[in-house]
């Protein structure tokens, strides 16, 4: 048993928490576990969405963005968890819905977080022109929807440039004006498509992974993008102070110690 799982075992042992608490915001256990921890108003991820979501439901200035993409430099600095927990956080909101699209057609993770396939998705509406009312799907979370990847294409670099995709995301805003809509693209580093799209959407979130990701690197993907369309910066994975050990409960199983 792993240390997620360990402590999601913990977590609903623990005499504070009931089953209800965690069925109010999850219902389905084929949820990835620590996506299903992370939900809970008794744990600390779930505050720590709620305030990445503050500045953009209520900007200090201008409209609240439609379109947001979560990119990363590097693979495996945790952009497809937080595009989901962000996803959540959003779709809790009284006055908002939310939909996540995965655009990381190399290896998505959006779907399988959600307990959910890969089967048909963006690609199918990119390539064979599907309707996308055949294509999203619900995750079980209300006012949540995902379009997951679909089977994972020849050419993902090319079908994520063309013009159908950025009829696409046109259409999506279009089509669901009642939804914010996040897109988890592929890392920069593996898919140069990451800054045309940047370009499409109305700002980004960008996810960078404690000693993964270079600062040359981030800068570099900064540069690309435009420091003005970055939202904000989700630093991911930041390592505990030994010194603080042994800690109480809350502060072990913070979002540091986790991802």
């Amino acid at each position: 048993m792993g240390k997620l799982t360990r402590a999601f075992e913990k977590f609903r042992n623990d005499s504070d928490v009931t089953d209800s608490n965690i069925t109010e915001f999850s219902t389905d256990e084929s949820w990835d576990p620590k996506l299903r921890l992370s939900t809970n108003p008794h744990f600390p991820f779930f505050e720590q969405f709620r305030n990445l979501r503050a500045p953009i439901l209520y900007p200090s200035s201008g409209k609240p963005p439609k379109t947001i993409l979560v990119t990363s430099v590097m693979p495996n600095e945790g952009k497809g968890f937080v595009c989901a927990n962000l996803g959540m956080a959003l779709a809790q909101d009284l006055e908002h819905r939310a939909l996540m699209v995965d655009c990381d057609l190399r290896r998505p993770t959006l779907a399988q977080l959600f307990g959910l396939t890969n089967e048909t998705g963006l690609v199918d509406y990119l390539q064979d022109e599907v309707d996308l009312s055949l294509l999203i799907r619900k995750t079980g979370q209300p006012k949540l929807s995902i379009l997951p990847s679909g089977k994972p294409p020849l050419n993902p670099s090319e079908l994520l440039s063309s013009s159908r995709m950025t009829t696409f995301i046109s259409e999506v805003a279009e089509r669901y004006q009642d939804r914010i809509i996040l897109f988890d693209s592929p890392p920069n580093i593996v898919a140069s498509e990451t800054g045309i799209l940047a370009k499409h959407l109305d700002g980004v979130i960008l996810v960078v992974r404690h000693g993964v990701a270079k600062k040359d690197d981030v800068k570099t993907l900064v540069d690309t993008i435009g420091s003005e369309n970055i939202l904000g910066l989700v630093y991911n994975a930041y390592p505990e102070n030994a010194i603080k050990a042994p800690m109480d409960y809350k502060t072990k199983y913070g979002y540091g110690y986790y991802y």
